[in-house]
């Protein structure tokens, strides 16, 4: 939601994509919904795409969501090669549409500690689709934008009021509890709920579990 904020201020018209990747829940492709028409994008694809096929995450197979709080170690949350997936598909439509500049909406600060939400791993593929793409090669570079990269959650929070955006909008747990809100304890509730309470602003998630 920040990001594509931040891309609406930046001047660009709004292509808002969504990957359907039969994950563990649908309520933030509802939210995504919700904030593609807050934000007027032109176009929402939300893209079916089974990960579950694959498995090897706690996100796309029968595997409990860690709630003991954030570790050191890569999580099982993690899903192999995921934002490397969703940046090709985003590739691809922005080639056809004409469009330059991909944003995403990675931390690499207060985050569980995946490797595809790194500079490191933004800078390359940004190299890798110049490489790999006609309007690469004849001379219009992609640009990748991820102007949340270096923000705490904290930053984040304040960015979202700076923008004027309903937070409660957005969407971040990986294991909803019954009644469709937050469970409060896997590590993305714990970072979120970190994030509002660092800013000094209100935080209107709705969690089972105080985070």
């Amino acid at each position: 939601m920040v990001a594509a904020a931040r891309a609406r201020e930046d001047g660009h018209r709004l292509l808002a994509l969504s990957i359907d990747y039969n994950q563990r829940h649908q309520v933030e492709l509802a939210a995504a919904r919700r904030i593609a028409a807050m934000l007027g994008a032109e176009r929402h694809v939300v893209l079916p795409l089974d990960l579950r096929a694959f498995g090897g995450s706690a996100l796309t197979a029968e595997i409990d969501v860690p709630k003991t709080g954030v570790g050191d170690d890569i999580p099982v949350t993690y899903v192999p090669a995921r934002n490397t997936i969703f940046l090709s598909l985003a590739l691809g439509w922005a080639e056809a549409a004409g469009a330059r500049d991909i944003y995403i909406g990675v931390n690499a600060l207060d985050y569980s500690g995946y490797p595809d939400c790194r500079p490191e791993f933004i800078a390359e593929f940004e190299k890798l689709a110049e490489i790999a793409t006609k309007a690469g090669v004849e001379g219009e570079p992609f640009h990748i934008r991820a102007p949340l990269q270096h923000m705490t959650k904290a930053d984040i929070v304040r960015e979202a009021d700076r923008l004027g955006l309903d937070a409660g909008l957005s969407w971040s747990c990986y294991d909803p509890a019954p009644g469709g809100v937050h469970c409060g304890l896997c590590d993305s509730c714990r970072l979120r709920a970190k994030g509002f309470a660092e800013a000094g602003l209100p935080d209107p998630t709705r969690y089972a579990v105080p985070a």
